[in-house]
């Protein structure tokens, strides 16, 4: 039986095949419990206990993919989804619904000038050759910087699909984007940037951002199976939810309970147990992760003690 044939029945679930996102995507799902084997040059790999195929595409490719109903599933990063509706804007039966903001994959779409230019606004830009792998958001971008610069009217009095002419240059570059401006291709690129690193060995500064993007989970309008990507969502919440708290477990005395409250209110409330000793308790809070430390040492001074955190593997929230 082919792979093509083995997809019937199954719910497809569309994963970058690379890249920032490609680890921590893999490594959701492995708190969400989808087991599956992938053989280094497969693109499709089957769950061995649920009724998932995960499908490896580019990032920018899985917005398509699962927009035009292909796939029920998937996650990229919000900018390639923007990116998709610039040019295929969404409708009431095609385009992808996001679910949850995976918090990880952050970065952000920017101008990029050269650093030693004399170029400091974008507005600067407007004419110029931009380099760019975004294309449609570049065009909007600049669309919008004409008619500002133009006082809102049509650029050069030409309408294309009631938009008017773009006096910018956009041009499409696949990668390497950054490499444009020093090879006399472009004034200018639009490009993601993460820690800004290569743009600066490449010479070159931010000057806009024309948005922030992280990694996102998306459900197609139509899915072959709810019932599937409704549990397959839960646990993935769980799963990043598990990764940003942990749960901070201490005893204290009753009269002190206003006071450590304010310490650890917990996700939505703690949970507060008699202990056998009069007058003390046992109490249980989620805390966010990145404020464990700090919360240990408020907790000590305020009175508490047996002071625990413990890591969480998955939750149901």
């Amino acid at each position: 039986m082919s792979a093509l044939e083995q997809l019937n029945g199954k719910l497809l679930f569309a994963i970058p095949k690379k890249g920032r996102l490609k680890e921590k995507a893999l490594s959701l799902l492995d708190g969400s419990d989808v087991q599956f084997n992938r053989s280094d040059r497969s693109d499709i790999a089957f769950s061995n206990n649920t009724p998932v195929a995960l499908v490896f595409l580019p990032a920018s490719d899985i917005p398509a993919f699962v927009g035009r109903g292909k796939g029920a599933l998937g996650i990229t990063g919000s900018d390639c989804i923007l990116e998709y509706e610039s040019k295929e804007p969404p409708t009431a039966t095609s385009g992808v619904e996001q679910i949850l903001d995976l918090g990880f994959g952050r970065c952000k779409l920017q101008v990029q000038v050269p650093e030693k230019g004399e170029v400091e606004r974008p507005e600067q830009l407007v004419g110029k050759t931009i380099a760019t792998s975004f294309d449609g958001l570049s065009r909007k971008y600049f669309r919008e910087l004409e008619r500002k610069v133009g006082g809102g009217g049509q650029v050069n009095g030409s309408a294309e699909g009631g938009e008017g002419k773009l006096e910018t240059n956009i041009l499409h570059l696949s990668g390497s984007v950054e490499a444009a401006y020093s090879l006399g291709m472009a004034d200018a690129v639009v490009d993601l940037v993460e820690s800004g690193l290569t743009m600066r060995v490449a010479g070159l500064k931010p000057i806009a951002t024309v948005l922030e993007s992280s990694a996102v989970l998306i459900r197609s309008k139509h899915p072959s199976d709810p019932k599937w990507v409704d549990l397959l969502t839960d646990r993935i919440r769980g799963v990043i939810t598990a990764q940003r708290y942990v749960l901070c477990t201490y005893n204290v005395e009753r009269r002190l309970l206003d006071q450590v409250h304010k310490i650890t209110p917990g996700k939505r409330a703690p949970t507060i147990n008699n202990l056998e000793e009069e007058g003390w308790v046992a109490v249980q809070a989620m805390v966010e992760s990145d404020r464990a430390a700090v919360a240990m040492d408020e907790l000590k001074a305020a009175g508490a003690q047996d002071i625990l955190i413990i890591k969480l593997e998955n939750t149901r929230v």
